[in-house]
């Protein structure tokens, strides 16, 4: 039986692909709705964008200090329709304080902070749930295939949210999100994997488990280039995403419908990069195809600035970036998140997902804030320019140690 095979039997695996594809197609909606209502429906400005971006991305820091030891004490999949449930319950309030006509900023930023929280405890307990669900010999195929839905959820979620906000508003549209994450929950609790015994530990203070999750990241030599490139991306990736939509809406004069479309293109890149991550790593080895991704990214982010201010001559130039940059950007995902699952030990992966959270959100807060100040004063194709120059920086970090010269997977933990 092939690997693919064997993987596609495992019904549980099935069901978790399920719980993730449903909500990654909500979440893409979710993730347009909240900039796009706080431009269109409340004049947010782009220092006010940059507040809104930073705190959808700050929970990574506070949960990723605090989280990462609940994590490895903790059966995961609990854990995740838990969230799954806090995030439906918060997206809720959005279409009705809509339809009550009191829906303000301030409730927009709170929103993007609860779900930010949840989300973030999501990914770090399912990074940790999937090792143990799958063998490793498949991780990398489970990897890409969650990312291949992923991909399908960005191809047709934004186009959705285009639509969506046309007909319905921005805040209404929301409403399909909350209902996606109960699914999604729904799904989870239909898995029959029972989870092993977590592992007895004395009780530490979670700024133990945050030393034990960095020294065990950082001291590993092909897990420290993934997270000192990953984390400079994230700095990078906040500066110019916070004004991703600002760009598109103001300078280049997309409609919402036209963004829906442009970024659904990325999906498509994406699902490019889900389905040749693989081969890839076959051809050229695990840690060329990682640093060469990691280059390509960055110049294809570079299209971006140079978009004219035209509907028509400027969507093309974003349609292209779109492609170019996911279908790269995931398939270092892709392998970064293998690598990191196959060499980590399953008792601190937990801890070790959660630092990485941590660090990479904190980053991206402080690049969502300078990426805001740097829109207001050199303008926001100036600033999306910065945030390209961090990109380039990030495969540098990645040449010092064996990374470079490892061809294949390892076998398991050293």
């Amino acid at each position: 039986m092939s690997s693919a095979s064997a993987l596609w039997r495992d019904r549980d695996f099935v069901r978790l692909w399920l719980a993730q594809g449903v909500s990654a197609f909500g979440a893409r909606v979710t993730r347009e709705g909240l900039p796009i209502a706080a431009v269109l429906g409340l004049g947010a400005s782009p220092a006010q964008l940059g507040v809104l971006s930073a705190l959808s991305h700050g929970p990574a820091l506070v949960v990723g200090l605090a989280a990462g030891g609940l994590v490895d004490r903790s059966r995961r999949r609990g854990l995740m329709m838990a969230a799954d449930l806090v995030r439906a319950l918060i997206l809720a309030s959005i279409p009705v304080a809509a339809l009550l006509h009191v829906l303000t900023l301030s409730q927009l930023y709170v929103a993007a902070a609860l779900v930010g929280a949840a989300s973030v405890l999501f990914e770090i307990a399912d990074h940790a749930f999937l090792p143990g669900l799958v063998a490793r010999e498949h991780l990398t195929r489970a990897n890409a295939s969650l990312s291949a839905t992923e991909s399908v959820a960005e191809i047709g979620g934004p186009a959705l949210a285009g639509a969506l906000f046309q007909v319905l508003a921005a805040p209404l549209a929301i409403a399909v999100n909350a209902a996606t994450y109960l699914v999604s929950a729904v799904f989870l609790a239909a898995i029959r994997h029972r989870e092993p015994e977590p592992r007895p530990e004395p009780h530490a203070q979670w700024t133990d488990d945050v030393r034990l999750g960095f020294a065990s990241g950082l001291r590993h030599p092909l897990a420290r280039p993934v997270f000192l490139s990953s984390w400079m991306q994230a700095l990078a990736g906040g500066m110019f995403g916070a004004l991703y939509i600002l760009f598109c809406v103001r300078v280049v004069g997309l409609n919402p419908g036209l963004l829906g479309l442009t970024i659904a293109a990325g999906g498509v890149g994406a699902l490019i990069g889900a389905v040749v991550a693989g081969w890839l790593s076959g051809r050229l080895g695990v840690g060329r195809s990682f640093i060469g991704a990691q280059v390509l990214v960055a110049a294809s982010i570079a299209i971006i600035p140079l978009s004219p201010p035209s509907p028509e001559q400027g969507m093309l130039f974003l349609v292209v970036s779109q492609i170019l940059g996911d279908a790269l950007g995931v398939a270092t995902l892709i392998l970064g998140t293998s690598l990191i699952q196959t060499v980590m030990p399953p008792g601190v992966l937990g801890r070790v997902n959660a630092t990485f959270k941590a660090v990479s959100g904190g980053l991206a807060v402080v690049g969502a804030l300078a990426g805001g100040l740097l829109g207001e004063a050199i303008g926001v194709r100036g600033a999306i320019w910065v945030g390209v120059g961090g990109l380039a920086i990030a495969p540098l970090l990645s040449l010092p140690g064996p990374l470079k010269r490892l061809r294949a997977m390892p076998s398991g933990p050293d």
